[in-house]
């Protein structure tokens, strides 16, 4: 069973040496984004703070049913 394992565990570290190969690697161009307006900008700087809103109420809207 021991030489099981050390075949297996050989075997996954020999696979890592293959995940790359020697050709140039192939490099896309940068994405230019558009120029937005500071309305925009500031309208669009809430939106990550919706989420993590919503999970908290949830949150704590199971914790208020489970008190019950």
């Amino acid at each position: 069973m021991k030489s099981i394992a050390l075949a297996a565990a050989l075997t996954l570290a020999a696979t890592t040496a293959y995940a790359g190969s020697l050709s140039e690697p192939v490099v896309e161009a940068p994405v230019e984004e558009p120029a937005s307006s500071s309305a925009g900008s500031s309208a669009s700087s809430g939106n990550g703070i919706v989420v993590p809103v919503l999970i908290l109420l949830a949150v704590g809207a199971a914790v208020a049913i489970a008190d019950n």
